[in-house]
């Protein structure tokens, strides 16, 4: 009997050596593949780490611990930690009452709100929030308000990060950050050529924006347009050739508690009830008065969604923002500050050394953050084995199919496997996510810093390669 019990224990040793054996050929046919793609001495400051979730081994790294610019890369950090630390079932609740004849909107800070994107999605019509409030208003028989006030007070003041390049301020992507936010607080401007005369279309519409149309008319040539802000507030310069039709394009805004304010005095305006007050931006101190009119409730999936699938930076502000707010007493005055150091502590109770993070902002637009292929790998790890994986993992693009990597990865063999979020700036490129290969899932994440850095499609064939090692027959 013992003789049995020896030779079985025996054959097993032998199978886990086998297996481990196996698993060293792959690591090193795979390391060979990613060496093509990316030869060090060609390619500087990049760095890349390959790890199988099961097992937790690593299956390849480069640089893992090179804390490096990880532009987009930043909003899993930023999402994960949303999830961690406001739970799955946060819902964000922008609030519409009436207080003794004015109408108060309590912003909650959602990023989400009026987007169209996601209107899309449950299949609501542009303007549907203002519609809403008006039929609200109508159904109690009201006329006439006074005053319009829109408490923002859900998040701090700071609008635009320090950091940020002024020079992108009136870029989507570098938007306003506020307590109430509506259409990812962007107009979108298309410029049309009738006849030789240029004309801009302002959507939604509205006098809150003043367009300087500087476009000229031509039948040939070259057809492009651009806009710059004035120093006047959301006095917008638009400018360059149009021969047909060239937009629509998004242009940020300012102010936006003022912009949401400002279309829904012209929504009531338009279907007959008078705002004869003032627009006020400021603190509402809820009382006995208060009527509710209308609740607007945005999952946090959505919002999760938003910022990874289609890299929505106005998204992952907003969490940041609201991992503080929720941090705080009352739920009030999120800011960057507190949500840095929020996220810090995330990181640090994930086991992450301090030297590989610095955290400024959560979208990535900054170039003062730093991350280690380690340290996104770690927390890919994290969210793969906790409870939320399921709904952070569809929260990011798919190859082929879906956000900022659907025109990738579009072959068959690799459609729909690949499933990440992507990161760019000036000099910046990242990618990281989870490939499902045949035999079996792997996490991975790639940064490249610098001009001589790694191309879009180096990134690209390395999370291929992933793939093609571990496919059927190999």
């Amino acid at each position: 009997m013992l003789q049995l019990v020896s030779v079985s224990m025996n054959k097993c040793l032998s199978v886990l050596l086998l297996s481990v054996g196996l698993c060293g050929v792959a690591a090193a046919s795979l390391s060979q593949r990613i060496q093509k793609i990316a030869d060090p001495h060609k390619v500087a400051e990049y760095s890349v780490s390959i790890v199988e979730p099961n097992s937790r081994a690593v299956v390849y790294s480069y640089n893992p611990h090179k804390p490096l610019i990880p532009a987009s890369n930043m909003k899993l950090v930023t999402t994960a930690a949303a999830l961690k630390h406001l739970r799955p079932s946060f819902e964000y609740r922008t609030r519409v009452g009436l207080n003794n004849g004015t109408l108060v909107v309590i912003g909650s800070g959602d990023p989400i709100l009026g987007d169209k994107e996601t209107d899309g999605k449950y299949g609501r019509q542009a303007g549907w929030i203002f519609e809403r409030i008006v039929q609200a208003l109508q159904e109690r028989g009201v006329s006439e308000i006074n005053d319009i006030v829109i408490d923002t007070t859900v998040f701090d003041d700071e609008r635009v990060h320090p950091s940020w390049d002024p020079r992108q301020l009136n870029r989507w992507y570098a938007c306003e950050v506020c307590g109430l936010n509506y259409n990812v607080n962007c107009i979108e401007l298309t410029t049309i050529n009738q006849g030789g005369t240029v004309t801009v279309q302002v959507d939604p519409r509205t006098t809150f924006v003043e367009i300087l149309n500087q476009v000229e008319a031509v039948a040939s040539g070259d057809s492009a347009v651009g806009s710059y802000r004035t120093a006047q507030p959301n006095k917008i310069t638009v400018f360059g050739k149009c021969k047909t039709k060239d937009g629509p394009f998004k242009v940020a805004i300012e102010k936006p508690a003022a912009f949401f304010g400002f279309l829904l005095a012209e929504h009531l305006a338009r279907s007959g009830i008078a705002a004869k007050g003032r627009l006020i931006e400021g603190a509402f101190c809820e009382d006995e008065g208060f009527q509710p009119l209308a609740d607007f409730v945005t999952p946090l999936a959505d919002v999760l969604n938003r910022a990874n699938t289609d890299s929505l930076g106005l998204a992952a502000e907003a969490l940041l923002k609201t991992i503080d707010a929720q941090d705080n007493l009352d739920h009030t005055n999120g800011g960057w500050a507190g949500g840095r150091e929020a996220i810090g502590r995330f990181l640090t109770n994930l086991g992450v050394p301090a030297e590989e993070f610095v955290i400024d902002d959560g979208s990535g637009l900054s170039r003062q953050n730093r991350l280690t292929t380690n340290l996104i790998t770690r927390l890919l790890l994290d969210q793969y084995h906790g409870a939320n994986w399921g709904l952070f993992r569809v929260s990011l693009a798919v190859g082929g199919e879906e956000g900022t990597i659907d025109r990738y990865f579009n072959e068959p063999r690799y459609q729909g496997k690949i499933h990440g979020k992507t990161g760019y700036i000036s000099g910046v490129r990242a990618f990281s996510g989870i490939c499902f290969t045949d035999g079996g899932p792997y996490l991975f994440s790639i940064l490249s810093n610098g001009p001589k850095g790694l191309s879009r499609d180096g990134i690209n064939d390395i999370a291929k390669a992933i793939i093609d090692e571990y496919r059927d027959g190999n």
